[in-house]
């Protein structure tokens, strides 16, 4: 990750965390995912267990055997507080080297933002698995990964000089293919229903644009060099 520089507006600044060309479409993205947390939140409200897609999809992920089952308890760790930790500190570490350090200020907050919401938005959904005290919805560890991959797609994007339809999709692609992979895993061990993981998932796809945005704005205002 360089420490490339643009000009917005007529002002030097270091590069952003939120490609210009790709946030008119991210935020559309956000937006979109919001309504989706909102309405699986409201529909699953109160509930103690799976609802009918959650049912199907959980019978063909739960219970798999090895070494699938190793694989799932792995990448489960990656949103426990130990494994995230490790993925946050080789991210932050990257970057810094780098001097870029918006982008580690986007890695750090960007997902532990979306962990936080989740932890708001449990109590509200109110939704239980495994017994009254665990709280099911949204899923922290699939917005945890799913949002760290994404603002690594997003700092890869912007390195790339990539194109609004190019740097989107690598966006979603990675989010969804790390959103997919911890939700599989949190079905596979037990711990969330299907629709948790996609709440979780869609938490990110809301929360991680909005800080990258803010990092920006907060970071052009301090420094506001002239081009």
């Amino acid at each position: 990750m360089g420490g490339t520089v643009t000009v917005t507006d007529g002002k030097l600044t270091a590069a952003a965390v939120l490609p210009v060309v790709m946030r008119g479409r991210l935020a559309v993205v956000a937006v979109l995912a919001s309504l989706v947390v909102l309405l699986l939140g409201v529909r699953y409200a109160g509930d103690s267990g799976p609802g009918r897609t959650d049912a199907r999809i959980g019978e063909a992920a739960y219970g798999v055997g090895a070494p699938w089952w190793h694989l799932a308890h792995a990448t489960d760790f990656l949103g426990d507080p130990g494994g995230a930790l490790l993925l946050l500190t080789a991210g932050v570490v990257g970057c810094l080297r780098a001097r870029r350090t918006r982008a580690a200020v986007l890695l750090l907050v960007g997902p532990g933002l979306a962990v936080g919401v989740t932890r708001l938005l449990k109590p509200l959904a109110a939704r239980t698995i495994n017994g009254d005290d665990n709280l099911a919805f949204p899923s922290g560890h699939t917005a945890f990964l799913t949002a760290f991959a994404l603002a690594l797609a997003l700092l890869a994007a912007g390195r790339s000089g990539l194109g609004p339809t190019s740097g989107t999709v690598l966006a979603l692609a990675a989010a969804s293919a790390a959103g997919a992979l911890m939700g599989w895993a949190q079905v596979a061990t037990g711990a969330h229903y299907p629709t948790d993981t996609m709440g979780g998932c869609c938490t990110a796809l809301a929360v991680v644009p909005a800080v990258a945005w803010a990092v920006d704005r907060v970071a052009d205002a301090r420094h506001p060099h002239k081009g």
